[in-house]
């Protein structure tokens, strides 16, 4: 005797760990519903189609129709109008309800569809201290109050895995990744800070150049972002014919500017970061125009989720309002160098 397959869980009349509802026997029209309604809430056909903009005679008929189906009377006629028999009123009672809950339903679901109602999964890998990820964050949520936002702070090659498993609709971090399967842009960049304790020679400066670090101990993490930091190291005072002095510790960022203020040595961090308030601790800007990271946001183009689309467009929009704001004042003084206008 063959063996028989036991039913799916979620296919045993269940959804989602609820009852499915029973499917009706008979085609029953919601308009037919809704007209029973408005004529029980007028007592009369003859209002309930003035109201609908209906012949009298076309409500009555749909009514009965229904009354047919259902198998029972709804409502009691006579020349002075109409009234709900008993299982008129429960009937109207139950319908209401249900019709509310099923204009309900399509409003969330036209609300999720075009982004205005929603969840959102961002992750970061950088400070929310200042900068473009911040006001980013702030303006998307005052625009749309509804979507909910869920922040995950880890390492970009744990972020990538999750947009791709569509369980992060976003990421941003620093570098320009090149990842075949996801949409990668670039939006905004930050300047590189030396931290140093108080009291250091170089506290002194407006600016660091990276002649003046050549002989600095260095201290990253030896997680996230300390490697990439130990190449960016390698990279600029390596073109100085110099190797640095880097110490790999097993601690986080916080940790290790509190060890610069211990003055176990200097380490480097991103712009986002200096809007924290570190005792013993100053930040300094390094090098020139050249020594900044470019920081990119990257998700999945097959990921379908309206929020993350609307997120995205805020981004670009931030990004291009950023950029006209930084012209503004170079305009400006080329404009009064032609003129000669002080």
């Amino acid at each position: 005797m063959p063996k028989t397959r036991a039913p799916h869980p979620q296919a045993a009349g269940t959804f989602d760990g609820e009852p499915l509802p029973s499917v009706p026997k008979s085609n029953i029209e919601l308009r037919s519903i809704w007209h029973s309604i408005v004529a029980a809430e007028h007592f009369s056909f003859h209002k309930a189609a003035s109201h609908l903009g209906l012949d009298q005679s076309v409500v009555s008929r749909r009514i009965r129709a229904l009354e047919d189906q259902l198998g029972v009377s709804l409502f009691e006629r006579s020349r002075a109008g109409v009234r709900l028999t008993g299982a008129g009123k429960e009937f109207v009672r139950q319908a209401r309800s249900t019709l509310r809950d099923l204009d309900y339903a399509v409003k969330s679901a036209r609300s999720a569809g075009n982004g205005s109602r929603g969840y959102l999964r961002v992750g970061f890998f950088c400070s929310l201290a200042t900068g473009f990820l911040r006001e980013l964050l702030v303006e998307f949520a005052r625009a749309h109050k509804t979507v909910s936002i869920d922040l995950i702070h880890s390492a970009p090659r744990d972020h990538i895995q999750q947009i791709r498993d569509r369980t992060t609709d976003i990421a941003f971090f620093t570098g320009m990744p090149d990842f075949g399967d996801c949409d990668v842009e670039l939006l905004w960049h930050e300047r590189v800070f030396c931290v140093l304790p108080d009291g250091h020679p170089l506290a002194l400066l407006d600016h660091v150049d990276w002649q003046n670090l050549r002989t600095e101990n260095f201290m990253v993490s030896r997680d996230e972002p300390g490697p990439e930091i130990h190449e960016y190291l390698i990279k600029r005072l390596a073109t100085l014919g110099f190797h640095p002095q880097v110490r790999r510790l097993a601690v986080c960022r916080e940790s290790l500017i509190h060890l610069v203020a211990m003055g176990f040595g200097v380490t480097l961090t991103s712009e986002s970061t200096i809007a924290t308030p570190f005792r013993g601790v100053v930040f300094k800007p390094v090098g020139g125009a050249d020594d900044v990271l470019p920081c990119v946001g990257v998700w999945s183009p097959r990921n379908d989720n309206p929020a993350l689309r609307r997120f995205v467009s805020k981004a670009r929009e931030l990004k291009r309002s950023r950029a006209r704001a930084m012209s503004r004042p170079r305009t400006l003084e080329h404009q009064r160098s032609r003129t000669g206008s002080p």
